[in-house]
């Protein structure tokens, strides 16, 4: 039997496992140990790479980030945001709902993760929405589409991970995801805009600047969290994970001692679930480097540029790349899809002209929109669960995100400068 035999029966065998509900780190461990057997590659090196992946100074901004955003839910912080946005958008037809996505762009802008975007602003904002006269089922795919922003708008813990697989300069893709980050946000608002003028849903409030100053002043913590990580960053005074640190001791500062909603029996509560979802994206993290090793040796990566380079076409070859990317993203979590495709499209997009900045944003946009893209769709099943609506009632009511955000990325990827002009400043 041939060693590409042997592969690929392992592969189905890891695929059915994946398929069954395994883990996602034993299934990409299991594969690499089987293909490591098959093609003789010496076993001791899994675990000299599983220490040397995680040996990384940026990826310590990892779960100080998802720690940030816990400890901005906590200290209440991230309802103060949401009433602010409500209180600015609440005069326009659709305000709630749209006030709904703001907050969540102010939410990503501190916690850099799309499920904790989705549950927080979900659990605070979708019950409002239907108080409002939105129907459920909309409300919770806003809560979802918004969520989408929470792995491009900076800090995001998806682009620490790229940044670190792929070599690039974290700082630099945290810049990068500013303006496409906006824009998915307003794309999501006017079409939330619309289908609510349509069905006629949300009662108006007068616009009042006394009372949207009002609430800014109570959400200053929030705003004053936000300036203090893209300054640092952008600036250059501090590097993404010392951005992290100090956005942690902030907010835990102003959950203790400024809005008092933390207390310190509440901590060992916080720290564990933030670890939690740390120690679960760690150990895919450090398998991942030991994956890319045997796509390296196995050539995967060369036989796919063959195949994608003999389309000849700048634009082709981008389109193909996006389209494997939407797919992967339709039945694969965002770091899955980035540890399995990035390593493979990222050469193959630079070698046909693409900037690896660029194409950085494009990737992680298009994994962003598989988490409202049925059968996956992450952001739907956190959605789902907070609201307790049926996963499947909500798939229609995305539509009109999914329609606008497909229409940003496809804008991102063909303007080039809406990801890099703030890098180039």
């Amino acid at each position: 039997m041939t060693d590409g035999l042997m592969i690929g029966l392992v592969t189905a065998g890891c695929t059915t496992f994946f398929l069954l509900g395994v883990p996602i780190f034993l299934v990409i461990g299991l594969w690499v140990v089987g293909t490591s057997l098959v093609i003789d590659f010496t076993l001791a090196n899994i675990g000299v790479t599983l220490f040397q992946g995680l040996s990384f100074f940026g990826l310590l901004a990892l779960p100080l980030f998802i720690l940030t955003g816990d400890l901005i839910n906590a200290a209440g912080i991230a309802k103060r945001l949401s009433d602010f946005a409500y209180s600015a958008l609440g005069w326009l037809r659709g305000g709630m709902g749209m006030a709904t996505l703001c907050a969540c762009g102010l939410f990503a802008a501190i916690s850099g993760s799309n499920a904790g975007t989705t549950a927080t602003i979900g659990s605070i904002m979708q019950p409002e929405m239907i108080k409002n006269g939105y129907d459920d089922r909309f409300s919770a795919a806003t809560a979802a589409s918004g969520g989408t922003v929470g792995i491009i708008i900076p800090p995001s813990i998806i682009f620490i991970v790229y940044g670190f697989m792929m070599n690039l300069s974290i700082s630099d893709l945290f810049i990068a995801g500013m303006i496409p980050g906006a824009m998915m946000v307003f794309g999501m608002m006017a079409a939330c805009h619309l289908v609510a003028r349509r069905h006629g849903w949300g009662t108006l409030i007068p616009f009042k600047v006394g009372t949207s100053a009002r609430f800014a002043r109570r959400a200053y913590l929030g705003f004053a969290t936000i300036g203090v990580v893209l300054y640092g960053i952008y600036s250059g005074k501090f590097s993404p994970t010392e951005a992290a640190a100090i956005t942690v001791g902030f907010t835990l500062i102003a959950g203790l001692l400024i809005t008092r909603e933390i207390r310190f029996t509440a901590l060992p509560g916080i720290l564990l679930r933030s670890g939690q979802i740390a120690g679960m994206l760690a150990p895919l993290i450090a398998i991942s480097v030991v994956m890319q090793q045997l796509l390296s040796v196995l050539g995967a990566g060369q036989a796919l540029e063959g195949l994608l380079s003999g389309l000849g076409n700048y634009y082709v070859i981008l389109g193909a790349c996006m389209l494997m990317i939407l797919l992967a993203g339709m039945i694969l979590e965002s770091l899955p899809v980035t540890i399995i495709l990035a390593p493979i499209l990222a050469p193959i997009a630079q070698n046909a002209g693409v900037d690896p900045i660029h194409f950085a944003v494009i990737f992680l946009v298009g994994a962003a929109i598989g988490f409202v893209t049925p059968p996956f769709g992450l952001n739907l099943y956190v959605a789902s669960s907070i609201t307790g609506i049926p996963y499947l009632r909500l798939v229609k009511f995305v539509i009109p995100y999914f329609i606008a955000l497909i229409a940003c990325w496809i804008a991102i990827s063909l303007w080039p400068a809406l990801s890099l002009f703030l890098v180039s400043i």
